[in-house]
């Protein structure tokens, strides 16, 4: 008997009947390539393979090597990738995955999803299954407790498209918080994206101090600059950082190029 590994956030997907909601808010097409990241026992990828073209499924833990290849060794359209998500290089699969379809383990799901808006140029549309609490910051309104880094990149390189609460029971084991599905369409990434992505981040990694401090710790801009490019944007240099819009953070990284 395979057991999940709660230092790899793992927690299996156990009631099918969850697979038509992912099958229709991650509008599945007979042509689509699929990354899966966290595959676990295999339930999902089956599915998706039984939908699409070809599946990338991509899992750390090793000690489920044997059981996914035997579970697909007679479908040649299911790729298995051991390794780390967040440390191969996604972008390089082939066939080119245009959709990102996954329970992602619960304690790097945050990162994979920053990683995969620039990291992965080719996907056009997640759908994702995280904890209730990361999928209230995915697209929170500024100036709320959940709105943050990842709220603001995701809102500027993304649009939601689909929401569905998920309950603890359709896990095994049941973790202890609530889950939920997102589904996101990719728009157009600002100009000079990295940029603007290393200004989003400075800007919340303190997030009690101003944003000229913040900006000042996180080696973007001394105090005095980070003031006068709020300023330009008509904002106080005693703003911080949950009180911009998305499209602030594009005009104040152009201000601070």
């Amino acid at each position: 008997m395979i057991v999940p590994k709660k230092a790899l956030g793992q927690h299996f997907l156990a009631d099918e009947n969850l697979l038509g909601v992912i099958g229709r808010l991650a509008q599945l097409e007979p042509a689509d390539a699929v990354l899966e990241i966290g595959p676990g026992l295999g339930v999902l990828t089956a599915y998706l393979a039984d939908r699409v073209a070809h599946v990338h499924a991509v899992e750390l833990d090793a000690a489920l090597d044997a059981h996914l290849r035997e579970r697909f060794v007679d479908r040649p359209s299911v790729e298995l990738h051991f390794g780390d998500a967040l440390a191969l290089d996604l972008g390089a699969l082939d066939p080119r995955p245009r959709k990102l379809v996954a329970n992602l383990p619960y304690n790097v799901a945050t990162p994979l999803i920053v990683e995969s808006l620039d990291g992965i140029p080719s996907l056009e549309l997640w759908c994702v299954m995280v904890q209730r609490e990361v999928a209230d910051r995915f697209f929170a309104a500024p100036s709320t407790k959940a709105y943050g880094a990842v709220s603001v990149l995701l809102q500027l390189a993304t649009r939601r498209t689909g929401f569905h609460p998920v309950s603890r029971t359709v896990f095994r084991p049941p973790p202890n918080v609530e889950s939920a599905l997102v589904a996101f369409r990719r728009g157009a990434l600002p100009a000079n994206y990295p940029w603007v992505k290393r200004v989003v981040e400075g800007s919340f990694a303190h997030r009690r101090k101003t944003l000229p401090n913040s900006l000042e710790l996180a080696g973007i801009a001394d105090r005095a600059r980070g003031a006068a490019a709020l300023g330009s944007l008509g904002r106080s240099p005693s703003a911080r950082g949950e009180e911009l819009a998305p499209a602030d953070f594009v005009a104040l990284a152009q201000a601070l190029e």
